[in-house]
């Protein structure tokens, strides 16, 4: 339906595995990596629905904007895992950035994009504008 844009952080992300591949590095415990949510489509005579499975991120680390005709949904997750064992304690954190953009359908109205968040799943709902009615002009 809309074409995706180029995700900057994923390319860095692939380069980074490569790299660790030829040096046989072991990651840290602490990883700092991009991440690309999935996203659902559906369209309707109402509008475009869009859902962004976001796991693990806060609403406040989510920003969602619209510029020249194409919506940017960016973030940040922040996961800690903490495990505690009689001999041992492992904590293990993930930081994650994300973004995913898309141009707009032409008849989309972005002044009045809705967007909810729960249980780790961003809705949005983008309105299609009315069709422009067709008008009689009188010659003078």
């Amino acid at each position: 339906m809309w074409p995706a844009v180029f995700d900057p952080f994923k390319e860095l992300q692939d380069i980074e595995r490569r790299i660790g591949a030829v040096l046989n590095t072991n990651r840290p415990v602490q990883k700092v990596e991009s991440f690309t949510p999935a996203v659902n489509e559906k369209v309707d005579e109402k509008g475009y629905y869009l859902e962004i499975d976001l796991p693990g991120v806060e609403k406040e680390n989510i920003e969602i904007s619209v510029n020249e005709g194409v919506l940017t949904i960016a973030g940040e997750r922040k996961l800690e895992k903490k495990e505690e064992k009689e001999n041992y304690t492992r904590i293990e954190s993930f930081f994650g950035r994300f973004e995913r953009s898309f141009k707009l359908p032409a008849d989309a109205d972005a002044d009045n994009i809705e967007a909810k968040y729960e249980n780790g799943v961003l809705k949005l709902f983008i309105p299609k504008r009315p069709k422009a009615e067709g008008k009689k002009i009188e010659i003078k």
